[in-house]
Parts: C-alpha cells; structure tokens; sequence
C-alpha cells in the first residue's frame, strides 16, 4: 500500500501514514516520499520507534549523509546526529541549515527526544511560495542578485546565558564559513523558485550594507507570511523532514526553561543555481570534511 499523505496547510506540510521507518528501505515508497517533499516540503511521521541509528537509517534513503556540522561536534557515540540542545542552543531565528558552506544540506530530518509541556514548536517556511508572492518587479530584481553567507553569526546572547550556551557559540563561528549563493535558487528536482537567504544571509554582493539589509529584510517579509508557514507542535515519538533547499525554519523560545532536544540528522545536498544558471561560490573555509558535493541530489 502506497503512503498515506494529509495535507497540513494549503501551502507546506503533511503527515504521512503508514510507512514502516522501521523497515528496510522500498524504492517505492522512497519514490512516494520523495514526491511529497517535492509538493509539501515539509512532512511528519508520528508514532515512530527511532534511535539515532535509525534516524541515520531513514535520512539515508534520500542520500549521502553529512556529519553533524561543519564546526560543532557530533552527539555522543556518533558522527551524523546533532544534538539540537535547549542547554546549548536556542535557534530563534529564521535560516535554512548551513548556507554559509558551498552545499548545503538537501534535507533536515529532526526527530523529537525531550519533548516541552507547551511551547516549543519548530516553524517551517515555503520559500517558495514566498517568491510566488513578489511582486513582478521584486522577482525581476531578486532574480539577478547574489548573496553572502557567513556563520560568523552575531548571537548576541543576553546577559543570563549560561556557559555552555557561549562555549557552543564560540565553537559554531570558531572556523569562518562564507559563501556566495544566489538568492533565488531553482530547485534541481522540480524547477521552482526559491528565496534563499535566512538568518545566514550577511550582505546582498554589489550594494551598500544599509541598502542590502533594507532589501534583505523585505524578501525575508515574503518567506515568513503566517500563510506559507507550518507551525509543528512536538510530542515524544515524532519525526520531521524538511526540504532544506527550498524552505526556513524557526525553533521558537516559548518553553521557559523547560528542557526540550531534537537530534539533527541532514542529507548531503547539490551546489546551488541561481536562474541565471550560476552556481555558488565557496569564498571563505573548507566544508569537505562535512559533506561531499553531489551534482544533483536526488
């Protein structure tokens, strides 16, 4: 029986039922799978029976994995999984994973280990649609500019952070990043457009600091429209997908002080291309030794 797929918003996210994670992997039910990211970017699996070893397993049928992180070190006993930790990090801010390397990340998968009383959501954007909602003349001039990403990234954490959230932002910028992407990317699988830019997006290349942070700040205003946004609430047991070249995502600080982990397991991805046919450019750093550079990920 093919999967069972329930749309959560008109623009991005569904569940899908009754596919065995468990089990070895069919073609076609990967094919199937496939397909929804390519519709949905987003999708969730509820009710799962996973360690880090089957996550690992189930991101592996859409690819070559990549380690946990070009600068932060994997999660205990392993070199895939990262450990999306309250106690060391709290990403409140939009991005799509890793831009600041030549190939990012295909996809993210995030499973839920310790789950919040309330609070917590992770929000997932379609970038996408967001570009489908400019403006001709905005998609004309979005559609000739490129971008640089860093993750020389300024936290600037309050005054009460603890330690070991400092330590682990010393670690994430302790080897400079940057690369220049186009900051409309066309998927390699389905031909759509996409903004790509996010909390790594430093500086559009040929303007003015101020003038790239104004026009910065409206294309984001696009991204994260409450319509073309899919707010997930976690419960223990649950495991989301996301299509990393087409989509943001936010973890919202609502919890207090409530313990909340989701461990990251991500799919190595291809070279972005801008409609102009342009590939990105790696400017600053080495990423190899976190994921190889596939031509097309498919």
């Amino acid at each position: 029986m093919p999967p069972t797929i329930r749309k959560l918003t008109g623009r991005i996210g569904a569940v899908v039922d009754g596919v065995d994670l468990a089990g070895p992997a069919d073609p076609s039910t990967v094919a199937a799978l496939r397909h929804a990211l390519d519709e949905h970017k987003a999708i969730v699996f509820t009710d799962v029976t996973l360690d880090n070893a089957g996550q690992e397993r189930v991101a592996g049928w859409f690819g070559d994995l990549t380690t946990a992180h070009p600068n932060v070190p994997a999660a205990d006993g392993t070199t895939n999984v990262l450990a999306v930790d309250s106690e060391t990090s709290k990403a409140n801010e939009w991005h799509t994973d890793v831009t600041f390397v030549l190939n990012p990340p295909q996809l993210t998968t995030l499973r839920s280990v310790v789950t919040t009383p309330y609070g917590g959501e992770t929000l997932v954007a379609n970038a996408a649609a967001a570009y489908r909602d400019l403006p001709e003349p905005l998609r004309a001039l979005a559609d000739t500019l490129r971008v640089v990403h860093t993750n020389q990234y300024d936290y600037a954490r309050p005054a009460a952070a603890t330690p070991e959230q400092r330590e682990y932002d010393r670690v994430f910028v302790s080897t400079p990043h940057e690369t220049e992407h186009p900051l409309v990317r066309v998927h390699p699988l389905t031909g759509e457009r996409g903004l790509f830019i996010g909390g790594f997006a430093k500086r559009i290349v040929g303007l003015p600091n101020g003038d790239s942070a104004d026009l910065l700040r409206v294309f984001q205003s696009y991204v994260t429209r409450p319509e073309n946004i899919l707010r997930w609430s976690w419960a223990p047991r649950q495991l989301l997908i996301f299509d990393n070249r087409i989509t943001q995502h936010y973890g919202v600080d609502n919890y207090d002080d409530h313990p909340r982990r989701l461990n990251r397991v991500t799919v190595a991805g291809d070279v972005p291309v801008g409609v102009d046919g342009r590939r990105s450019e790696q400017l600053v750093g080495d990423a190899s030794h976190y994921s190889r550079v596939l031509e097309v990920a498919a």
